[in-house]
């Protein structure tokens, strides 16, 4: 990069990539793009710089090296032991078949009534 202009343009295009979260120059000649960020898609980020720019090249790419401090533990909450909720029992009414079946029966035929 050798104007303030492409300069400039480097940075607008490295903070509109998803996940940037800051970008700067470095370099004797301020000729470096720094850029950082999570789950930035390098590809993409290379593509969009070499497309309006020119000439492009991913010198690096790792984590951020600072020391994240734990967080501080939450306070903390009293649990209360639940109150006892009375039992509820349901009972039904004894279930109805429907209507009753009776069988007749009629009386035993001596004689053969077929002949």
């Amino acid at each position: 990069m050798n104007c303030d202009k492409s300069r400039s343009k480097a940075l607008k295009i490295a903070v509109c990539i998803s996940g940037v979260e800051s970008a700067a120059l470095s370099g004797a000649d301020k000729d470096q793009v720094v850029v950082v960020g999570e789950d930035i898609d390098a590809v993409a980020l290379t593509r969009q710089l070499r497309k309006n720019l020119g000439f492009t090249e991913l010198v690096s790419l790792g984590e951020d090296k600072k020391d994240p401090s734990p967080p501080p533990p939450p306070p903390a909450a009293k649990v209360e032991a639940p109150t006892p909720q009375p039992m509820v029992v349901w009972s039904y009414p004894p279930h109805y078949n429907g209507y009753p079946v009776h069988e007749m029966m009629a009386p035993p035929q001596e004689s053969c009534t077929i002949m």
